[in-house]
Formats: C-alpha cells, sequence, structure tokens
C-alpha cells in the first residue's frame, strides 16, 4: 500500500508543479509582452486651478512607476519600443482643507495628486485605455506639507501605481 502511495505522489506531483505556474501572487497578466516602457511623466499640474507645481515630482513618479511593474512582473524595462507602453503627465497637485475646527480653523490638510495615464499593449490592442487615476493623503493642519512630504508622495504613488497596474495588467 505505501509503495502505491508513493507511486501515485511521483506521478502526480509533476502535474501538481507545472499547473502552478501559470499563477502568481500579483494577479498580474503580461500576455506574449516581454518588454516594457515608461516615457518620463510631464508635470502639467499648474495647468489645473488651484494645483502647485512640485519639483522632482515627475521624476520620483516615473522611476516609482518603472519599479513597480520590474518588481511585480518579469517584463524587462527598456527605453523606446517597449510592448508595453505607460506615458502620461501628472495633472493636479493640490493642498485643502478637510475639516474644521470649533475656532472655524483648518484640523486637517488634504494633499491630492492626479495622474493622467495612456496605456498601449502592442500584443494585445484591445486592452489599451486613457484614464486618470487619484489619490490622497490627510494630515493635520498644524504641520507642514514638507514635513510629511516624503510619507505623502510614497502611500499615494504606491496607491495611483498598484490601480495603475491593476487596469493594465489584472485579467480578473
Amino acid at each position: 500500500m505505501k509503495k502505491y502511495i508513493t507511486k501515485t505522489f511521483h506521478l502526480f506531483l509533476p502535474l501538481l508543479l507545472c499547473s502552478c505556474g501559470a499563477y502568481n501572487f500579483t494577479g498580474g497578466d503580461v500576455g506574449d509582452a516581454e518588454t516594457f516602457q515608461v516615457s518620463y511623466f510631464q508635470n502639467y499640474a499648474t495647468q489645473s486651478a488651484g494645483s502647485t507645481i512640485e519639483p522632482g515630482l515627475d521624476r520620483d513618479f516615473t522611476l516609482a512607476l518603472q519599479d513597480l511593474i520590474l518588481n511585480q512582473t518579469s517584463l524587462d524595462l527598456v527605453s523606446s519600443n517597449g510592448d508595453l507602453l505607460y506615458e502620461g503627465e501628472i495633472v493636479e497637485y493640490r493642498v485643502a482643507p478637510m475639516s474644521a475646527t470649533a475656532a472655524q480653523t483648518a484640523a486637517q490638510n488634504r494633499l491630492t495628486i492626479s495622474i493622467n495615464v495612456r496605456f498601449y499593449n502592442k500584443t494585445k490592442e484591445d486592452v489599451d485605455f486613457e484614464r486618470r487615476f487619484s489619490h490622497f493623503f490627510d494630515y493635520p493642519a498644524n504641520s507642514l506639507l514638507d514635513a510629511v512630504k516624503s510619507e505623502a508622495h510614497e502611500e499615494i504613488f504606491e496607491r495611483i501605481n498598484q490601480d495603475i497596474f491593476n487596469e493594465a495588467l489584472a485579467d480578473w
């Protein structure tokens, strides 16, 4: 009996291991794509009423998107002619008061960043899209934005980039 179980186990083990190859933990489906390109995201935030420009935001966002895709897929980053192309612009960078105190002063501020993204897939064209992605970070009004900026940018980029990744590559 033990010999029969061992033979059965050895027979089905390769099938079990091969069937796991089609799945990954990120949910990303790159299809036949082998490479991706992230064009530089220009910062056009000042063209939106109430927005300000944040120096270096364009570079930081572009690098964060590249890093996320590199870490969650097996795709290679290229500077041109990628199978997958991400491009767009930063369209909003705004700080606004969110809640008031009894003395009618701001108790909390909200930093909002919005990114317009165009995605093109050369291997499967029916999944191309253009969409605006946005997220925010709330912080106490008695804190300066400079004091929370790196934490805020990191959290906002993480959320926006994960939304972009899911929209482009999650085939759920």
